[in-house]
């Protein structure tokens, strides 16, 4: 029995005892009894996040052993490893998602970073020409994604891959994403027979020159330079290849479009601006859709949705299902329509006509809780209240827009803020 539960029962024991005493043996009335002892209270076990972090690295050990991972493994991979308060911290900061577009449109696609990327294309034209023909991925998307997730390799993450992706694992939103990695990054450990301590990562787990994470690595990465290993730490040969291959299974189509900046009508009807609502192109040329100069849409385009980044106030644009394979990198709208208007930009065009709404001020942190709080309390589903504003909350704001008659953009604003707080008050009144 544990000793805490052994005290419990022996405390018990030894008050019973003690009363059947004090009723047989009644004191005199001038003598003053001690204060009675109050029954123990439930034991509350209070854990720090350190003793929870290392809680789960001791425990965890057995559900990689179980997928596989041989028990030396998880030991030098985890040993001596330390929950890392920096990558909570960037895990509540991720740009593309409290960031106004256009400021990172302006770190994203920068001039320098356009004319780096020319001098990439430049430098390793054989080689990008050899995995846009084999893979059929433009060499200027590959290029475009090597210069968003690491700036062309110079910025590849040097977290301890095992601290990060563990940090991320114990606790938290991303605790089933960070396990599945965290296994996935030993199993690559053992097969491409790497030391745990050299495989360094960005805070989330990712790595090398495009960035991948374990799991990625394990699906789609190839030897892209013919030397019988697949390094994406220092190759960037290999790393290109292996984005070829995981843009190629998530569906790219070789000669389509990623997206196209377009003008709405006047009476445009926001609430079918949803990235998830794909329309035959000829649909939304009937619906008085033009390109950004005012042309008619190419008419053999297939299917695209209609993207406000900014909402009704800043640019559209048609994105097509490049545009979704592109997600399976970073599952960020803004992630993409970086990615896709960098890759324009190495072309020597992709400049955006549309002015962005820069007189909007974002959200504080908390203030997109309120956003969600309020949100949730007049009926509208936005998720969890984590003060991240992804698709969930887009949605749920969108479809209270649409039944207040507003532009149903779903775009989140100080004053759409200002109306919920109101309408909660009326609410409550």
């Amino acid at each position: 029995m544990p000793s805490w539960r052994w005290r419990r029962a022996g405390g018990r024991a030894v008050a019973l005892m003690l009363a059947l005493f004090v009723i047989g043996c009644a004191p005199p009335a001038h003598e003053t009894l001690p204060p009675p002892v109050p029954a123990p209270s439930p034991l509350r076990v209070i854990s720090s996040p350190d003793a929870k972090f290392e809680a789960f690295v001791r425990d965890f050990r057995a559900e990689a052993v179980a997928a596989g991972i041989r028990p030396q493994t998880y030991d030098a991979s985890m040993s001596g490893i330390r929950r890392n308060p920096r990558v909570e911290e960037l895990n509540r900061k991720q740009p593309e998602f409290i960031k106004p577009v256009w400021q990172y449109l302006e770190t994203t696609v920068s001039p320098a970073r356009v004319a780096n990327g020319q001098a990439v294309l430049n430098r390793y034209g054989d080689t990008l020409a050899s995995v846009e023909a084999r893979y059929h991925v433009p060499k200027e998307i590959l290029v475009a994604i090597w210069g968003v997730e690491s700036g062309y390799g110079a910025v590849q993450g040097s977290f301890n891959m095992f601290e990060a992706l563990a940090t991320l694992a114990y606790d938290g939103p991303r605790q089933a994403f960070a396990r599945r990695e965290l296994i996935a990054a030993m199993r690559m450990e053992e097969q491409q027979h790497l030391n745990p301590r050299a495989m360094t990562s960005s805070w989330a787990g990712a790595f090398g020159q495009t960035q991948f994470v374990p799991s990625s690595f394990l699906a789609h990465a190839v030897d892209g330079d013919g030397d019988g290993r697949m390094e994406l730490w220092h190759s960037p040969a290999d790393a290109l290849a292996s984005a070829a291959v995981l843009l190629q299974g998530a569906g790219w189509q070789w000669g389509q479009p990623c997206y196209q900046e377009v003008r709405l009508p006047s009476d445009f009807s926001y609430e079918q601006a949803d990235a998830e609502n794909l329309q035959p192109v000829a649909t939304w040329s009937s619906l008085g859709v033009r390109g950004a100069r005012g042309e008619a849409l190419p008419a053999a385009s297939g299917s695209a949705a209609i993207y406000l980044p900014a909402g009704w106030r800043g640019p559209a644009f048609l994105v097509f299902r490049n545009f979704k394979a592109v997600l399976t990198y970073n599952n960020a709208d803004t992630y993409a329509l970086a990615v896709c208007n960098l890759a324009d930009r190495l072309k020597g065009s992709g400049q955006i006509l549309a002015a962005w709404p820069t007189d909007l001020r974002p959200l504080g942190p908390g203030e997109r809780v309120a956003l969600q709080t309020d949100l949730k309390a007049l009926g509208y589903d936005p998720g969890e209240i984590d003060g991240v504003l992804g698709r969930k909350v887009r949605a749920a704001l969108r479809h209270y827009q649409k039944d207040h008659h507003l532009p149903a953009d779903g775009f989140p604003t100080q004053e759409i803020l200002g109306v919920l707080s109101a309408d909660l008050r009326a609410h409550a009144s």
